[in-house]
C-alpha cells in the first residue's frame, strides 16, 4: 500500500516536470520574439505614425497608396506559394539540398509571376490614380519603387523562410530589428535637415526592404551551404498545395487594401490620406500577426492529431479575446487613436471604431487561416465560398453607395471582412471531420511527426 501511495504521490511530480520541459523552450522561444520583434514592430509603428504626423495630407496620400499597393502586390507575386515549404519540407530540415531545390523551384515560380505582375502594375496604376491629378513624374517615380520594392519582396520571402525552417529566428529577427531601427534614424535625420517628403519617406521604407531581402538571400545561402536546382516535380508539388490557397491570397491581396484602393478611384486627395492614416492603427495586430508563420504554423504543422482540437480552441479562444478587447477600446475610447493620427485627423471617431472591427475580425480570420494551411484543411469550395461573398458584397456596394466618402469604404471592408469569418469557422469543423487534403507526393503528417 504505502508503495503504491508513493507512485501516486509521483504521478503529479512527473506530469509537473513534464509540462515544464515543453513550456520552457516555447517560453524562451517567446521571449526572444518579444524582444526582437517588440523592437521591430515598435519601430515599424513609429516610423509610420511619424509619417502620417509629419508629412502633410497631399504628400501622405502619395505615401499610402504605393505602399497599400506593395502590401497587394507582395503578396500577389507569391499567391501562397511559400507558405508550402514548412508542409513540404516537414520534419526534414537537415536536408539542406531538399531546401534548396525547393526554394530554387518557388522562386522560378514567383519570377513567373512577377513577369505577369510587373507591366500590369505599369498600366493599372497610373489609370487608378488619375482622379488625384499628380504630375506624371510623380506618378513614373510612384511606378519605379513599387517595381524595385516588390522584386526585393519576393526575394526576402523566399530566402526567410529558409530561417525559419532552418530554426534560425535570431538572425532573421536581428535583420528586421536592424531594418526597423535604421529607418526610424533616417526619418529623424530627414526631417531635423528640412528634407521629409513623400519621395523622401518612399525611398527609406524601399531602402529597408532591400536591406532586408539582400541580408535574407546572404543568411540563407550560407545556412544552406548548397545551390539549389529548380525542378518541374518540385514546382508541381508548391503547385499542388498552392492552388486551393491561391484564391485565398488573391482575396487577402485585393480584400486588405480594398478600401484604399476604391477611396484612390472614387474619392479626394484628403479622403486617400485619412482611409491611409487610418490603416496605420491596423498594425496594432501586426506583432500578433507575426507570431503565426513564427510560432502558429510550424506548431500546428507538426502538433499530434489526439491534441490538435484542444490546442485548435484554445488558440482560437485567446485571439478572439484580444481581437474583442482592442474593439472595446476603439469604440469606447476613439480619442486614444486619434491621439496617434495627430491634430489633422481628429474628426474621425467613428471610422476608428469601423477600421478596427474590420481588422480584428481579418486578423482571426487569418489566424484560422495560418492554421488550417499547416494543417492541410485547405479544400477549393471555401476560397471559392469567401470570393464569392466578397465579390457580392463589393458589387452591392459599388451599385448602392457612394464610395468617394472613408465611412463608406471603411464600411465595405468590415462587410467583407464578417462574411469572411463563418466560411472559415465552416472550414474548421469541415478538416476536422474530414480530415486534410491529400497529396500523393507530400510526406504524410502522422509520418513527419512520428
Amino acid at each position: 500500500m504505502t508503495l503504491e501511495k508513493e507512485e501516486k504521490n509521483l504521478q503529479p511530480v512527473g506530469q509537473i516536470q513534464a509540462w515544464k520541459e515543453f513550456l520552457t523552450p516555447k517560453f524562451h522561444r517567446l521571449a526572444e520574439f518579444l524582444a526582437s520583434q517588440g523592437i521591430t514592430t515598435t519601430g515599424n509603428l513609429l516610423y509610420g505614425f511619424l509619417c502620417v504626423r509629419l508629412l502633410p495630407i497631399s504628400e501622405y496620400a502619395q505615401f499610402a497608396v504605393v505602399f497599400g499597393f506593395l502590401g497587394a502586390l507582395a503578396i500577389l507575386v507569391d499567391i501562397g506559394a511559400s507558405s508550402t515549404l514548412l508542409p513540404l519540407i516537414g520534419e526534414r530540415i537537415g536536408d539542406c539540398q531538399l531546401i534548396a531545390d525547393y526554394v530554387a523551384s518557388l522562386r522560378k515560380l514567383s519570377r513567373w509571376l512577377y513577369v505577369v505582375v510587373a507591366p500590369a502594375l505599369m498600366v493599372i496604376f497610373p489609370i487608378a490614380v488619375r482622379r488625384q491629378g499628380w504630375n506624371w513624374h510623380v506618378v513614373a517615380f510612384m511606378v519605379a519603387i513599387l517595381l524595385v520594392a516588390v522584386w526585393c519582396v519576393r526575394v526576402g520571402g523566399a530566402y526567410g523562410t529558409v530561417l525559419i525552417v532552418r530554426r534560425d529566428r535570431t538572425v532573421w529577427y536581428r535583420v528586421q530589428m536592424i531594418s526597423s531601427l535604421g529607418k526610424l534614424a533616417l526619418l529623424g535625420v530627414l526631417w531635423s535637415t528640412h528634407l521629409l517628403n513623400a519621395f523622401s519617406a518612399m525611398l527609406i521604407s524601399v531602402g529597408g526592404i532591400v536591406f532586408v531581402s539582400l541580408a535574407l538571400f546572404i543568411r540563407a545561402r550560407y545556412l544552406l551551404g548548397v545551390k539549389g536546382h529548380s525542378s518541374e516535380e518540385k514546382r508541381k508539388e508548391i503547385i499542388h498545395l498552392a492552388l486551393p490557397l491561391m484564391p485565398n491570397a488573391i482575396y487577402y491581396a485585393l480584400q486588405g487594401q480594398i478600401s484604399l484602393f476604391l477611396i484612390t478611384i472614387f474619392g479626394r486627395t484628403a479622403a486617400v490620406a485619412s482611409v491611409g492614416a487610418l490603416g496605420r492603427l491596423a498594425q496594432v495586430f501586426v506583432l500578433f500577426g507575426q507570431m503565426n508563420p513564427l510560432f502558429i504554423e510550424p506548431y500546428f504543422a507538426k502538433l499530434p492529431r489526439a491534441r490538435l482540437k484542444r490546442s485548435y480552441l484554445g488558440v482560437l479562444a485567446v485571439e478572439g479575446a484580444i481581437s474583442t478587447f482592442v474593439i472595446c477600446i476603439a469604440g469606447c475610447f476613439p480619442g486614444l487613436f486619434l491621439w496617434v493620427l495627430g491634430p489633422k485627423y481628429s474628426n474621425l471617431h467613428f471610422e476608428v471604431l469601423l477600421v478596427i472591427a474590420s481588422s480584428s475580425i481579418s486578423y482571426l480570420h487569418g489566424v484560422m487561416w495560418c492554421i488550417h494551411s499547416a494543417r492541410r484543411f485547405v479544400y477549393w469550395w471555401n476560397n471559392i465560398a469567401i470570393i464569392v461573398l466578397t465579390l457580392a458584397v463589393e458589387i452591392f456596394f459599388i451599385w448602392r453607395v457612394d464610395l468617394s466618402t472613408v465611412r463608406a469604404v471603411l464600411t465595405l471592408n468590415l462587410t467583407m471582412a464578417a462574411v469572411s469569418l463563418p466560411v472559415s469557422i465552416v472550414t474548421g469543423i469541415y478538416g476536422f471531420m474530414r480530415g486534410p487534403r491529400g497529396s500523393a507526393n507530400m510526406v504524410p503528417v502522422q509520418q513527419e511527426i512520428g
